[in-house]
């Protein structure tokens, strides 16, 4: 385990009541650490605290949010600093949500659609920054790392959830330009993007009743990540029970190539590219 999950540091998770957040939670409750964990929903923020009784050694803090509202984030902002003066070890902005276009329009119809996607999905991990970068920032020898949770759609960009995509593509550049940053004049401080593969979670769970075969866990997720932010990975992709990391890899890679060498976007979805887009990808070799 990486050193940033140590007794008696303390973790703050957004969208920390279910799903990938509170798996994150209890790893870092597990490992003797204060967990501050904000949510939307204040009955999912008990049901989680339930599951993670403060001890002598660690406590829990709750905060009902709405992530996307600033000014809501300068109360839990002077709370939490109150509460945890030596400052915040590991910040994980991670809440999301995925919006639909309102009945019998199109995403192109619908700028609300637009709207309330971006303001979760991209200002609340903004608005997460700004609140607390400074609180992050101020240990200069101790390992403290930033996790922001995108999306393969943010980089493979299919078809079906414009804003979605917008979004998290969004996440990505700034998780990046963070990195760089803290690289600059905090090297004690880890940026890691976190994307999840197909994942069981209140958000993707859709019509299934129970975890299907090719969607891991919310708990093998956060494994993942743990592993990875050990090894100072960045791009910590995530496979799941159906797409291997080479594949991801490849995809990538192809996606990449539309730019670079002027094919339509998204070509891996165009039906009259589709067939040259599979074998393209097949053929890529990935070095490591």
């Amino acid at each position: 385990m990486s050193a940033v999950f140590r007794k008696g540091a303390t973790a703050l998770i957004t969208g920390g009541a279910s799903g990938i957040g509170l798996a994150a939670a209890k790893s870092c409750y597990a490992h003797g650490m204060n967990v501050v964990l904000l949510d939307k929903s204040q009955d999912a923020l008990s049901a989680a605290a339930a599951q993670m009784q403060p001890s002598s050694s660690n406590t829990i803090s709750t905060y009902h949010i709405d992530v996307s509202a600033r000014d809501a984030w300068k109360t839990v902002q002077q709370d939490v600093l109150a509460k945890y003066p030596a400052g915040i070890d590991f910040l994980m902005l991670n809440a999301g949500a995925s919006f639909k276009p309102a009945q019998g329009k199109t995403p192109w119809q619908d700028p609300e659609y637009f709207e309330k996607t971006i303001a979760t999905n991209t200002l609340g991990y903004t608005n997460g920054l700004a609140a607390f970068i400074d609180s992050v920032t101020s240990e200069k020898k101790d390992p403290r790392a930033i996790v922001l949770t995108g999306s393969k759609q943010g980089i493979t960009n299919p078809p079906g959830n414009p804003a979605y995509n917008a979004s998290k593509s969004a996440v990505k550049t700034i998780a990046e330009q963070l990195s760089l940053d803290l690289y600059n004049n905090n090297p004690n401080i880890s940026v890691h993007l976190l994307v999840p593969g197909w994942t069981y979670t209140g958000l993707t769970a859709g019509n299934f009743t129970s975890k299907p075969d090719g969607a891991w866990t919310s708990e093998q997720v956060v494994g993942f990540m743990n592993e990875k932010i050990s090894n100072g990975t960045f791009y910590i992709i995530c496979p799941d029970n159906e797409v291997t990391e080479e594949t991801d890899r490849k995809r990538i890679v192809w996606g990449s190539g539309d730019l670079v060498y002027g094919r339509p976007p998204l070509s891996r979805w165009r039906e009259d590219w589709k067939e040259k887009a599979a074998k393209g990808i097949e053929a890529i070799e990935i070095r490591k």
